[in-house]
């Protein structure tokens, strides 16, 4: 469906007569495929909510996309996302093809203006000559499949509990149908009740198959366990290792993915048998990241040639992809 190839997108700072640039996405590769839920992984900072930008080509300064390509396969066919222009991602690829939940969305819904209006004026800005009636008919269906009553549209957001408010972002944003849905963090400011009613909502959609696949970001490995087919982690700007959920969740392969298991206040079974464990320091200033791989100031293992040199991504199995030198046959 999707193919990021050695994708790097950074944050240009410019404070006073200084400049600095901040590799927050730096030499990504990512396949997407049908029917999988994808869940990325990693502390603040290590570059998920910018690949969401990416994947959607959402550039805008201080962000610039500096080199790589994105491709949406359509078909036989597929598209450079990189090399269309705003206007022709506005109409051809967002919330058709690729939709998005950001960070914050119980925040996205403007307070003074009903639901019914703001679906109108997010499909127009796709289509200007849209049938209302026909939009608002597709969108009380929608709200009816993810457990809305038909009433919430004629609503103000602040009517809304905040799963509602949640579940009425989901719902807008996939009106549409879009093959690929992305949440940025979509449970992060919900309680635990509220937030197993949203991750069914998302279960519901993809089972349902009104959109094909999901990039579910998060930094909750609980949360994952319970969604994803699949999870990528994600360290300073780089994936480090990406596998079945099941793979990775029994036998995480980089000592990053280790520590973020095993730093986890609520695992799983199989994590918390290993004890509760935290990862000492803190990530890298991305503006000056540590030469060859940028986990090894913090990593217990680390050797020479992690300092000198960047591990390259290898796959272990089918399938299992890490990159760290524990695991390269020199």
């Amino acid at each position: 469906m999707l193919e990021l190839n050695n994708v790097k997108a950074y944050y240009r700072q410019v404070i006073g007569p200084t400049q600095r640039i901040i590799k927050a996405v730096d030499g990504v590769s990512l396949k997407v495929f049908e029917r999988e839920i994808i869940g990325v992984v990693g502390e603040s900072g290590s570059g998920k909510s910018t690949l969401a930008n990416v994947i959607m080509m959402n550039i805008r300064p201080p962000l610039i996309f500096v080199s790589g390509s994105v491709k949406l396969f359509t078909g036989n066919d597929f598209l450079e996302l990189q090399k269309l222009d705003r206007d022709t991602l506005r109409e051809r690829i967002w919330g058709r093809e690729i939709a998005i939940i950001p960070q914050a969305a119980l925040n996205a819904l403007m307070p003074t203006l009903r639901i019914r209006r703001i679906i109108l004026d997010v499909i127009k800005s796709h289509n200007p000559e849209v049938d209302e009636e026909e939009v608002i008919g597709l969108a009380i269906k929608r709200f009816k499949e993810i457990g809305l009553p038909e009433i919430a549209i004629n609503m103000y957001p602040f009517e809304l509990s905040g799963g509602m408010r949640q579940r009425a972002v989901i719902a807008i944003a996939t009106l549409l149908n879009p093959r690929l849905l992305i949440a940025d963090e979509p449970t992060s400011a919900l309680d635990v009740v509220t937030q197993k009613m949203v991750l069914k909502t998302f279960i519901d959609i993809y089972n349902k198959n009104i959109i094909k696949s999901i990039i579910f970001i998060t930094h909750d490995i609980a949360t994952v366990r319970q969604l994803a087919t699949r999870i990528v982690v994600m360290y300073a700007g780089k994936i480090v290792e990406d596998g079945s959920t099941d793979d990775v969740i029994a036998k995480p392969l980089h000592p990053y993915t280790d520590g973020l298991m095993g730093s986890v206040l609520t695992p799983e079974e199989e994590v918390r048998k290993r004890g509760l464990r935290y990862i000492p320091g803190q990530p890298p200033d991305l503006s000056n990241p540590p030469p060859g791989c940028r986990f090894h100031p913090r990593c217990p293992f680390a050797m020479d040639v992690c300092r000198r040199e960047e591990p390259p991504m290898i796959e272990v199995d089918k399938n299992r992809f890490v990159s760290c030198w524990l695991h390269v046959k020199r």
